[in-house]
């Protein structure tokens, strides 16, 4: 057998460097193609030695994309996503393949898995693949398709829609919030150092300076959980405190501004059926829960 040409790109070389891309290291690539270390330096340097070009560079914070690196991904991207629909069933029409979706914790625990779980049974060729990180997934490193985020982004070149206004209040149990409305000092459950840094844990520093935190937690599902124990009041979207009937919204205090929901999805996916499906499927279902978000 001839020895392949060095034109010739190795789908094994462009997954590892999808996953190096992605994670940014050489550790969590390994760990999440399964492989070691050396399998994927070796990989990478395939991969160069065929393009003819240098990838990604090695500095302290982890491997970073070169020019270079960062117009291969997007093309290693669409070939990943070409792979995964070879060999699936249904109508040429038919949305196929996998997205990945990236969302919020509590948003996703709290609302979205359940919405996005009916897909792969909607239409049997498309699977859903959803991270609940409180970093921001990069959508340009296609470590997802969709992005869930809460308030208008400001940078990037992608198509941004908005789906729905997601509106706050204090909750917390009938005993917590009798006392505090007849005019005891709350005591709160708000974020853990971790999460220190987001919109709704400074609203609530803000407008409570001196107040007791008795409790942190990473995300408005845990808070809710908290409140439940009677711990104190936590600052929660609707559609978390509607849904817990041990839970009441608490009339107290200044009203924290509703923040918008968008989806973002990369300029070069707008006519991409899976990805469109699952935004159709997502606006539908942000509409017709309106209810349970707003004010």
């Amino acid at each position: 057998m001839a020895e392949k040409k060095r034109t010739e790109v190795d789908w094994q070389d462009v997954r590892v460097f999808l996953a190096l891309g992605r994670h940014g290291s050489l550790s969590a690539a390994a760990r999440a193609l399964g492989v070691n270390h050396a399998t994927i330096s070796r990989r990478m340097q395939s991969l160069e030695a065929t393009l003819g070009e240098k990838l990604a560079e090695r500095r302290p914070e982890g491997y970073v994309l070169t020019p270079a690196g960062a117009r291969a991904l997007a093309v290693a991207g669409d070939m990943e996503a070409s792979v995964q629909t070879l060999g699936r069933g249904g109508a040429d029409d038919a949305p196929r393949g996998v997205v990945r979706v990236n969302a919020p914790p509590a948003l996703s625990q709290g609302f979205l898995i359940r919405q996005l779980a009916e897909l792969p049974i909607l239409h049997e060729g498309l699977d859903i693949e959803l991270a609940t990180d409180l970093r921001s997934i990069s959508l340009e490193r296609h470590e997802a398709d969709i992005a869930v985020r809460v308030d208008r982004p400001d940078d990037g070149d992608f198509i941004a829609k908005p789906v729905g206004t997601m509106a706050f209040g204090l909750y917390g149990t009938p005993a917590v919030c009798e006392r505090v409305e007849a005019g005891a000092a709350p005591t709160f459950v708000s974020f853990d150092e971790a999460g220190a840094w987001l919109p709704d844990a400074s609203w609530l520093a803000q407008h409570y300076p001196q107040a007791r935190v008795a409790f942190r937690a990473g995300n408005h599902v845990a808070q809710a959980a908290a409140a439940r124990a009677g711990v104190g009041l936590a600052l929660l979207p609707h559609y978390v405190g509607r849904q817990e009937p041990e839970l009441r919204l608490c009339r107290t205090g200044p009203e924290r501004p509703p923040r918008e929901i968008w989806l973002l999805i990369r300029r070069q996916d707008r006519k991409n059926l899976a990805v469109r499906t699952v935004v159709a499927h997502l606006t539908e279902v942000f509409e017709k829960a309106r209810a349970l978000f707003e004010s």
